[in-house]
């Protein structure tokens, strides 16, 4: 039961409040206090060790209680300070015991908090305890944002019940650049499943056009494109998850585990062998004609959006609106700007009779599993296809042949064209040159977008890392400058002062 920020459980047994403390797990971000109360053997240390071991991922780690301690600390995925306040002679003794300098990096789980009422945080997550019957009762008293997160994770475990799961194991997976996170979910049989929790957004503000950013570019909003390219893809024999239980209007999903191998080795280098493998996926998919209009349900049909002007436009102005700023010190001139997006009209125009069908947008190291024990382009798994379009076929292969995440030396660049360019000629009716423009065309439109996501990254989103990838991406770009259609393109580069040389 829910009302406002007090939520109330029955935990039936000790296999529920482990259940619960593997939900909370999920949910406790840095900075968090969980406040735990109740009676002796209520089950406060159940619940705190159950916490400890989803978050180590380890049912076997060692949780000692620290009530003579007073506190023990956890390095893990997220840093845990476990308190235990029974003993504390006085409320000041918490500053000595480190918790202000626990709870800035790192999550507390304090039991007894009533001891040192005054000096814990007000926005802390306050649980109580205590026996019911056969079971316990535990009450959450919370304020948002915290009590979203809390609401969020036990709504992932009704979801769970409903799909016939009620008992499984929950552990975190990852969470991608995107407002998309994932689970690792478990039964007794330890197979693994995905769940996939994309929770509902707000559109965000117009920034082009009137619009928001999302529906400029044709990101997905709702979990109907992911399932429908999943669905329309795998009926044609291509890797891609099934889909074993979806809510739309939550936006949760229970999806199949193609598996843990990647395309690069244990260095962070490609593997030759796995990106040959996976350009030949990328040639059969572009032999075939996938259909824009595709039924996902009895009352709703996803059209794949066009890869047009607008979205292509608005991505490569990312170059005038961070990069070149971030490069020489000014803004472009109102010049700079006119005569870039000129160029690029112009470009846009070239891909008129460009072959186009769908593209998957990121196909490259993060997004491609590797498969040992299937065959053809069965080994080759693909995730994060939701943000799918109908456009130039060219713009997939620029994005594996040149991986913003990872250097493809020349040799293997030109083994990979070659490869591709080879199947596809013997598929017959494929005009090469019109594809080699194409592909230089979309090579530079998706590098000078890159070079300036990486800008904004650093500077809007506090994300330093991704900036390792300029030299790279910048790299790509002169490879792209190659083609004569780019001419214009490359010489207003080298006014402007964008060159490989960048760091």
């Amino acid at each position: 039961m829910t009302t406002g920020n007090t939520i109330s459980l029955f935990l039936k047994d000790e296999a529920a409040t482990i259940r619960l403390g593997e939900d909370l797990a999920l949910a406790l971000k840095a900075g968090d206090c969980l406040a735990l109360s109740g009676d002796l053997g209520a089950g406060k240390s159940s619940l705190a060790r159950a916490i400890l071991r989803a978050i180590a991922d380890d049912e076997g780690l060692e949780v000692p209680s620290p009530t003579f301690t007073l506190v023990q600390s956890y390095d893990l995925r997220i840093p845990i300070s476990h308190f235990d306040l029974y003993r504390l002679g006085d409320p000041s003794e918490l500053t000595e015991l480190g918790f202000d300098e626990a709870l800035e990096s790192g999550i507390c789980l304090v039991e007894w908090p009533e001891m040192a009422e005054s000096e814990l945080p007000a926005q802390r997550i306050a649980l109580g305890l205590e026996h019911e019957g056969s079971g316990r009762r535990a009450t959450i008293k919370v304020s948002d944002p915290q009590a979203s997160r809390i609401r969020r994770v036990l709504a992932i475990r009704a979801f769970l019940d409903e799909a016939g799961y009620p008992d499984a194991k929950r552990r975190f997976l990852t969470g991608d650049a995107s407002l998309r996170a994932y689970e690792a979910i478990y039964q007794d049989d330890g197979q693994r499943k995905i769940l996939m929790d994309w929770r509902p957004h707000p559109e965000g503000p117009p920034v082009y056009d009137g619009k928001s950013y999302p529906k400029v570019a044709h990101l997905a909003q709702n979990a109907y494109p992911f399932v429908a390219i999943a669905d329309a893809l795998r009926g044609r024999g291509f890797a891609t998850p099934e889909i074993y239980k979806v809510d739309y209007i939550k936006g949760i999903l229970l999806i199949e585990d193609l598996g843990t191998e990647g395309v690069l080795d244990d260095d962070g280098r490609p593997i030759a062998e796995r990106y040959r493998q996976s350009v030949a996926c990328l040639a059969h998919l572009h032999s075939m004609q996938i259909p824009q209009d595709i039924p996902v349900s009895a009352t709703h049909t996803h059209h794949i959006p066009d890869f047009d002007r607008t979205a292509m436009k608005m991505e490569v102005q990312l170059v005038l609106d961070w990069h070149i700023a971030w490069k020489r010190g000014t803004p472009p001139t109102d010049s700079e700007r006119a005569e870039y997006l000129a160029i690029w009209d112009a470009l846009i125009d070239e891909l008129a009779t460009a072959e186009k069908n769908l593209l998957l947008r990121d196909f490259h190291s993060p997004n491609i599993i590797w498969r040992e024990g299937e065959s053809g382009i069965g080994k080759v798994g693909i995730i994060d296809f939701q943000d799918a379009m109908i456009g130039p076929t060219a713009y997939d292969l620029a994005s594996i042949v040149q991986d913003a995440r990872v250097t493809i030396e020349p040799e293997l660049f030109r083994q990979l064209m070659d490869d591709y360019l080879t199947l596809r000629r013997a598929q017959g009716g494929f005009d090469e040159a019109g594809f080699m423009k194409a592909w230089a065309i979309m090579s530079a439109q998706r590098n000078c977008k890159l070079a300036g996501l990486w800008v904004r990254l650093l500077q809007r989103d506090g994300k330093p890392g991704y900036l390792k990838h300029m030299p790279r991406t910048l790299a790509y770009l002169q490879v792209a400058f190659e083609h004569e259609a780019l001419a214009p393109l490359r010489d207003w580069c080298a006014r402007a002062g964008i060159g490989q040389s960048e760091s």
